[in-house]
Parts: C-alpha cells; structure tokens; sequence
C-alpha cells in the first residue's frame, strides 16, 4: 500500500466506525427521572403533597374571611344608635365572618369600662388570626426543611457512587456511578423544587392573613369610634 494511501484509509476507518458507534438519544419522562433519586425522592413528594394540601385548605379558609359586608358596621351604627343591641346582635350571628365574630364580643360587653370592651375584642381578633394561621407554620417548615432533605439525597448519592468505585477495583464502569450520581443530583434538584414552591405558597398565605389582620384592626378601631359617639 502507497504510504500516501494510509492516512486515507485510516481516516476512512475512523469515519465507518464514528457513522456505526453514533450514539441514540435516551429520553427519560419526569417520573422515571425522579425515581432514580431514590428513597429520599418519596419523602420529598409526601413533604410536596402536605404543602399543596395546606395552602389550599388555608387559601380558602383566608379568601372566606376577607369577604365583608361594606353595610355591616354602618347597620352595627344604626341598630346600636337605637338601642336595638338584640339586633345588632341576631346580625353578628347572621354573618359567619371574623368581623362578626367580633363585633358580637364587644356588643356582649357593653355596660363595662371601654379598656375592658377592647381588651375583649382583641382577643377575639387574637383568636381569629390564630385559627388562620392553623398549617402555615408547616409551609414554611418545608420551604426550610426540603432543601435540606435534598442535599442529604446528594449525600448519600455521593456516598454510593464512592462505594461503588472502591468495590469496583480497576474494572471501574460508568454504570457502577451512574445510580449514585443520578441520586446525588435529582435529590439536590427536588429538594430546591418543593422548598421554592413551599417558600412561595407560605408568602401568599402570610400576606392574605395579613390583609385579615388589618380589616379586623380598622373594624375593631369603628367600633371602638361608635361606642365612643355621643349619644
């Protein structure tokens, strides 16, 4: 063979093995990718369930209290400017609101020191809030606790992918690293995934309650103002 020839022929060579080694493409579907994340990838989804469960429950819980009645306190005034606290009273009750609620207390009151009516109201108001805020605690929990959880998954991954290569010896193979690194990286990814969601879910709720807050505070203060007009 002419020595010329030879660097044709190797490269034809090269090329006939490159055209019949290409590689396929592999497509993995979400669920088969997380299923490679191992024991860690169940906790996460219990953790993401619980927090789609709470923000849920909690955003209609709140969404329900932030309805208001715009005539309440106006027929409040009405009905407490002619003595009628019977009906003052029968309309908190006819309203199933924190608002109500409220109000209801402080017309339960009346007859006692100011300081005591308000010190009662806001109780109320105290307890209302509370009974909102029942689960948000745990959003934010899991906003704090499912990155942790990840990284622990990247841990452990790790870990495996190093045990495989020292039982392994010198026949080292990339399948031996793949299932811990698979872990190690789809756990890093789900924990930041539930902890973001979390972390956005807790937000929305905190400022809805807070909207809450502020509606009880400016009726409490109207009220206060009505018991306050001289008769």
């Amino acid at each position: 063979m002419n020595l010329l020839q030879i660097p044709q022929a190797v490269n034809d060579t090269l090329v006939a093995a490159a055209q019949g080694n290409q590689p396929t493409e592999i497509k993995l579907s979400i669920l088969e990718l997380a299923t490679k994340g191992g024991w860690i990838m169940i906790l996460l989804a219990v953790l993401s369930i619980i927090a789609v469960y709470i923000f849920i429950e909690r955003y209609i819980a709140v969404t329900r209290a932030t309805k208001y009645d715009n005539s309440f306190m106006e027929r409040i005034r009405e009905y407490m400017k002619d003595g009628k606290l019977d009906s003052a009273k029968a309309l908190c009750r006819g309203n199933s609101t924190p608002i109500s609620r409220m109000i209801e207390k402080g017309l339960s009151r009346i007859g006692r020191p100011l300081g005591d009516i308000n010190s009662a109201i806001e109780n109320v108001g105290n307890l209302e809030v509370a009974q909102l805020e029942r689960g948000v605690s745990i959003l934010a929990m899991i906003a704090s606790a499912a990155p942790m959880i990840g990284f622990l998954g990247t841990v452990t991954g790790m870990i495996r992918a190093f045990y495989n290569m020292s039982m392994a010896g010198n026949n080292i193979d990339i399948e031996l690293l793949s299932s811990g690194i698979y872990e190690a990286m789809v756990t890093t990814v789900g924990g930041l995934i539930v902890g973001i969601i979390a972390y956005f879910f807790h937000a929305i709720i905190s400022t809805k309650i807070q909207k809450v807050v502020n509606l009880l505070e400016g009726k409490a203060t109207e009220f206060m103002d009505v018991l306050n007009e001289p008769a």
